[in-house]
């Protein structure tokens, strides 16, 4: 039997890596003698990077550009020959800002345009970054000016890039950036395709979470369509450019990105449709499943490119109540690691623990599917 173990991270616990090691660790003491291809995925947010650094042999590298606050932070990124690959969270992530201090219209994104120019100066052409997990939500005109790009208000004067000074610029000049992209391809690979702005845009969807009082929403979806509307009107109908707080938007304006679905090009990268059609079993699996899921992240990703007939087991964190029956999308079944009641910082702390055992039982139930004889 050939398995496939085609896994998301569990956020806050498990990489994606980590999440496939333990499935296969699990179903090795049921099935010893099977053969396993690990396949761990992302789908632009958490892990993404990972995922392609280790099926693409990168290099891991280290730098320093400027932090969510103005202070430098030391960045990782991974590059090999011509290729280079960051997440966008990995500068200005979410999980990275004290409750605190989040502020999405405060924070500084130039770092993202700063390594953006020194992987263009170091020799790279092809450029993949994962635009999810972000605290920010300025629509990506940090990032423009950490590329060169100024910004200045009616009285020509310059005004800092960031979400709060979004309505006060009527002007930019790309006089001073720093690269020239041209000849750069840049693809952003993101979980979402809400526009930038409107009712599934960027700050109704996603600002509230970054500490944004729903209050603001109105007027600061109304600055970030009134600056784009000035800018580039055609971006505001771009399918995903809502992502990273409109970050897609900036790097598909001001850098010339593309943005693509992201399992799918993940999965691309890393030749899934030849490996898939030597499975006999595939297992996906995420933090959490839930009706988002169903949008076409990672576990339906991979599902629906899986050939008619191979069956699909999803070993999830947790399953929300919102889900369909299964089978649902090619998935079989599902199960859910957790096996008591507890706090949420031991469940995280226990998902390693809680994996194993569980991919072990549903390997126990594969076998016991081929040995009962039923009656009747």
């Amino acid at each position: 039997m050939h398995i496939l173990i085609a896994p998301d991270s569990f956020k806050e616990s498990l990489s994606a890596a980590q999440v496939a090691e333990a499935i296969k660790l699990g179903f090795s003491k049921v099935y010893p003698h099977a053969s396993y291809d690990l396949l761990p995925l992302g789908d632009g947010g958490e892990g993404t990077v990972e995922s392609l650094t280790d099926a693409l042999s990168l290099d891991v590298k280290h730098t320093y550009v400027t932090g969510p606050f103005g202070d430098k932070v030391k960045v990782t990124y991974a590059m090999k020959d011509d290729l280079a690959v960051f997440e966008m969270a990995a500068i200005v992530g979410l999980g990275s800002i004290p409750h605190e201090k989040r502020n999405p219209l405060l924070l500084k994104t130039e770092g993202i345009g700063e390594l953006i120019v020194e992987l263009v100066q170091n020799g790279a052409q092809r450029i993949l970054i994962g635009v999810g997990g972000s605290a920010s939500h300025d629509g990506g005109i940090g990032m423009a000016s950490g590329l060169g790009v100024r910004f200045y208000d009616c009285d020509g004067d310059e005004v800092e890039a960031i979400g709060a000074h979004l309505g006060k610029i009527v002007r930019y000049s790309t006089d001073e950036m720093l690269v020239d992209l041209s000849q750069v391809r840049i693809d952003l690979v993101t979980d979402v395709n809400n526009p930038l702005c409107g009712p599934l845009g960027a700050t109704y969807v996603f600002a509230g979470q970054k500490g944004l009082a729903p209050e603001e929403f109105e007027r600061i979806d109304e600055e970030m369509a009134g600056f784009y509307n000035n800018v580039n009107p055609e971006i505001l109908a771009v399918s995903g450019a809502g992502a990273g707080g409109g970050m897609a938007a900036g790097l598909v304006q001001f850098a010339g990105a593309h943005i693509q679905k992201g399992v799918d090009f993940v999965m691309n990268q890393l030749n899934f449709d030849h490996r898939v059609a030597e499975a006999d079993l595939v297992i996906v699996g995420e933090g959490r499943m839930d009706i988002q899921s169903l949008a076409g992240k990672t576990p339906i990703g991979v599902a629906r490119r899986t050939p008619d007939g191979v069956p699909i087991i999803a070993i999830c964190g947790s399953l929300k109540d919102d889900l369909p029956d299964f089978p649902f999308e090619n998935i079989c079944a599902a199960f859910p690691i957790i096996a008591s009641v507890d706090s949420l910082e031991h469940t995280l702390k226990n998902a390693e623990k809680n994996l194993i055992r569980t991919a072990e039982q549903v390997a126990r139930v594969i076998q016991l599917g081929g040995t009962v004889r039923w009656n009747g």
